[in-house]
């Protein structure tokens, strides 16, 4: 087997401090981007406006949402384990037509895979158990919002923050059917300042990337929708037990952070001292080394399989 990472540099890497703006407590607003703030802000019917705004803006005039009703708040099994709210949503259009949406916030692990499996689900979840041939297939539009939370669009070019995808034919990049789509948000690739922001989506996503280290309403955000935002989202008008949800929600995401940035640094390491031979041996060791450390940190077992794209089997040898 070819060493090349220092065990300690994992355990520095994991005791690493962040940042004061990490933590909920020392800042005026709640970082929107935990599973606990996403749901508040976003997840409830007494809200819905707020998504509805939000919704309205992504499709930018090419869809005009006037209602949304959630079906399930979520699907069971992923997010818990990772973290990452799923909506579930279907919407009304201005012209009375219906269709599904599913909002992800979610972790970057087999990223693609997981937005056509949701995607397929909604589809297949449409199909009548009986009398088929009378519903004939009509499928209705179907589209999954994803919201890159600290990272770019997987194999995306250049620092676009939004991409919008659907099925076109290879050669000729035509459309070959637009009713089935993906939306990647990349909030890294944002980069817009208060004083550039132009239209009410960017000041979604700027609110999105940097309420936490906000202290007031902007001047120009002053309209009803994001007053009500920044009134929710204020950290001292939560109950206790609200603010003791969110500490958790947002240790658990810089947690998952840590971790991740981690497993970044050490395969850079690895690469920058051109240990190329053994490489993925190597990293599978690093793998199993992050996750006795994580186990004896108390990290749960699910969240470390799936966090570092491990069997279950081969974490629990460590126990």
């Amino acid at each position: 087997m070819i060493e090349y990472y220092d065990y300690d540099e994992i355990l520095l890497a994991l005791e690493e401090p962040m940042e004061e703006e990490f933590y909920g407590t020392r800042s005026k607003f709640i970082n929107l981007t935990t599973d606990f703030s996403f749901k508040r802000i976003f997840g409830t019917e007494v809200n819905k406006d707020l998504l509805l705004s939000f919704l309205n803006g992504v499709f930018a005039g090419r869809k005009e949402i006037k209602d949304l009703h959630y079906n399930k708040n979520e699907y069971v099994g992923d997010s818990d384990s990772m973290g990452g709210v799923v909506f579930d949503l279907t919407c009304i259009g201005s012209n009375g037509e219906q269709f599904a949406i599913e909002v992800q916030r979610t972790s970057q692990l087999n990223l693609k895979r997981r937005m056509l499996y949701y995607g397929s689900k909604i589809i297949s979840d449409q199909a009548p158990k009986g009398r088929r041939r009378e519903w004939d297939y009509k499928i209705s539009e179907v589209y999954v919002i994803v919201i890159l939370d600290g990272f770019p669009m997987p194999g995306g070019d250049g620092l676009d923050y939004i991409h919008d995808i659907c099925l076109c034919h290879r050669d000729t990049g035509r459309v070959f059917y637009d009713e089935y789509g993906f939306i990647y948000i990349s909030l890294v690739n944002f980069v817009k300042q208060e004083v550039e922001l132009q239209t009410d989506f960017d000041c979604w996503l700027y609110v999105l990337k940097n309420m936490s280290k906000m202290d007031k309403l902007p001047l120009y955000m002053r309209k009803p929708i994001f007053e009500k935002l920044f009134d929710i989202a204020e950290y001292s008008n939560m109950n206790k037990e609200d603010r003791q949800m969110y500490d958790v929600s947002l240790k658990r995401k810089w947690d998952a952070y840590s971790i991740e940035q981690t497993r970044i640094i050490l395969e850079e390491r690895a690469k920058e001292r051109g240990l190329q031979q053994g490489l993925q041996q190597g990293r599978e060791q690093m793998k199993l080394e992050t996750a006795k450390t994580m186990l004896d940190k108390g990290f749960d077992l699910e969240m470390i399989a799936e966090l570092l794209d491990l069997s279950e089997a081969d974490i629990e040898r460590f126990r």
